[in-house]
């Protein structure tokens, strides 16, 4: 199986339109060669825990970011800026393999500015929210899991709506585009011990795929 055929349906019928989820997409040599990359970079762009701006509590989250823009949060708000908050250093950049996967799946004419990496241990969650700090809503948001599987759980635009489950295991790629851009959505909790990949302590990573600017006139588009 190629790095881009996907195992079992291509969508399930049960999420809302515009979500596109790819079990298995990922396999077990290429999580580990992402995770290689990811780790990699650890150095100039260590894990941290934002903090919500208004109350200054940290997420159970701890994040890091890959690419030309980072998202941070903390008592100024919610941004995205191009250097690590702590160290002062440039994020690393995207790995290829992700590029790829924005490229195969996004249906986008512009590369990603931006790769989330948030990782969940012990009895971190995410609650459900919108990601609306990007400037295009044109160019979905795509996700990939690593790791422990999760219970993600999705709704509409609405806050307080109706919401869909799907349990994400190690390698499954999902994207949020069309209608379900910006669905709320969120994750539960965390599965402890139903992945090797991340070793002793396990967890859950998660690799966001974002476009942050509208692209103007100049941008090239990526190549292929």
């Amino acid at each position: 199986m190629s790095l881009f055929e996907a195992a079992g349906e291509p969508l399930a019928p049960r999420l809302p339109p515009g979500v596109v989820y790819r079990p298995g997409f990922f396999d077990a040599a290429a999580q580990a060669a992402l995770l290689a990359e990811i780790r990699a970079g650890l150095t100039d762009a260590p894990f941290g825990r934002p903090e919500m701006p208004r109350t200054g509590k940290p997420f159970s989250v701890e994040m890091t970011n890959r690419g030309a823009l980072g998202w941070v949060s903390d008592r100024s708000g919610y941004r995205y800026q191009p250097r690590h908050p702590v160290t002062g250093r440039p994020w690393p950049p995207i790995p290829d393999a992700l590029l790829s996967l924005w490229r195969a799946l996004a249906h986008y004419p512009h590369d990603p500015q931006a790769c989330l990496v948030n990782l969940y241990r012990g009895n971190a969650r995410m609650g459900l929210h919108q990601d609306r700090d990007e400037e295009d809503f044109d160019a979905p948001v795509l996700s990939v899991s690593l790791g422990d599987d999760c219970l993600f759980r999705i709704g509409g635009t609405a806050r307080g709506g109706a919401t869909t489950s799907l349990r994400l295991a190690s390698g499954d790629v999902l994207v949020l585009g069309g209608e379900s851009r910006l669905a709320f959505h969120g994750v539960d909790r965390v599965y402890p011990g139903t992945g090797t990949l991340l070793g002793e302590g396990g967890g859950r990573i998660n690799l966001t795929l974002r476009r942050v600017t509208r692209p103007s006139a100049g941008d090239p588009a990526p190549s292929r």
